[in-house]
């Protein structure tokens, strides 16, 4: 169990998940007409992958700026996610 933590492993399973649930949005409203739409939540979807890749950096010890990148990164894509949520 060490070894799938160390590795980021973890992490990639995760990222899969999160791939899946993308997918899964899309379909279901492609389908149905129903529901979200993927262009509504995918600055918070990518804000999240952003904070799972400098995990998984930092997990296997990547360098420092690998890191901080992901996160400024992730700022970013949270930052778009608020204004495109600020009432017009």
């Amino acid at each position: 169990m060490s070894t799938f933590f160390s590795s980021g492993m973890v992490v990639d399973l995760i990222l899969l998940g999160v791939f899946l649930e993308a997918v899964f949005i899309a379909i279901h409203r492609g389908k149905t007409g129903r529901g979200v739409r993927l262009r509504e939540v995918a600055s918070g979807i990518l804000a999240g992958v952003f904070l799972l890749l400098a995990l998984r950096c930092a997990l296997v010890g990547e360098r420092w700026p690998w890191i901080a990148t992901w996160l400024l990164f992730a700022l970013i894509a949270h930052l778009s996610d608020l204004a495109g949520r600020r009432p017009r």
